[in-house]
């Protein structure tokens, strides 16, 4: 199903956004509406041939015979409540359906490869669907996948995770506003206060520099 109106104007948007941020890779779920907004980010890239691309394992979540069904009908539905409460015990019913602790694995495993891919300074953008950015954004935050129901993904919003040899840490989330030039930083430029290691984190919340 391609974007709507809507849709094409929320990708126009981020891609606008983006546009001064140098990415080294655009990579997508395969699904049409996310493999085009991966597109206009790429169109307004400065860097000449970068191309979206894609990656089977940021596909949706496979949700079995709960496919296009109507929120308000599913949550009339036992598995809601599981759905709700303990997402990790959740396997969406039918053929098709997956397991959210798959969900999870699949797209920690994706990242995990185009870190590798891009190497420690490289800067990638990954464009996926709500469900399976909250997975990713749990595992990066230490959550259970239990919790990450408190976690909200909107449209076109962007999360950003910085990537050390120690943790991750989450630089934005949800993001659907303002500039993100200055997420970007010079291979030069500390990554945070002066003394500490790339992977550790500042006592006393971090507002010293």
């Amino acid at each position: 199903m391609s974007l709507d109106d809507r849709g094409r104007a929320q990708a126009k948007a981020v891609a606008a956004r983006l546009a001064d941020v140098r990415l080294d890779a655009i990579v997508s779920s395969p699904l049409e509406r996310c493999f085009q907004t991966a597109e206009a980010i790429a169109a307004d890239q400065r860097s000449p041939g970068l191309a979206a691309q894609t990656d089977a394992r940021l596909i949706e979540v496979g949700y079995g015979d709960w496919t296009g069904k109507s929120l308000r009908k599913l949550s009339r539905e036992p598995l809601w409540k599981v759905v709700q409460a303990h997402p990790s015990a959740v396997t969406f019913p039918g053929a098709d359906g997956e397991a959210l602790a798959d969900v999870q694995r699949r797209v920690v495993a994706a990242v995990r490869d185009w870190n590798q891919k891009v190497g420690p300074d490289g800067v990638y953008l990954i464009c996926s669907h709500g469900d399976v950015i909250k997975a990713l954004l749990a595992d990066s935050l230490g959550l259970h996948l239990d919790l990450y129901q408190r976690i909200i993904i909107d449209p076109c919003s962007l999360s950003v995770i910085r990537f050390t040899p120690l943790r991750p840490f989450i630089e934005r989330q949800n993001d659907t506003g303002g500039s993100v030039a200055a997420l970007v930083r010079s291979s030069k430029s500390p990554a945070g206060p002066a003394g500490l290691r790339p992977g550790d984190a500042p006592v006393g919340g971090g507002a010293g520099g």
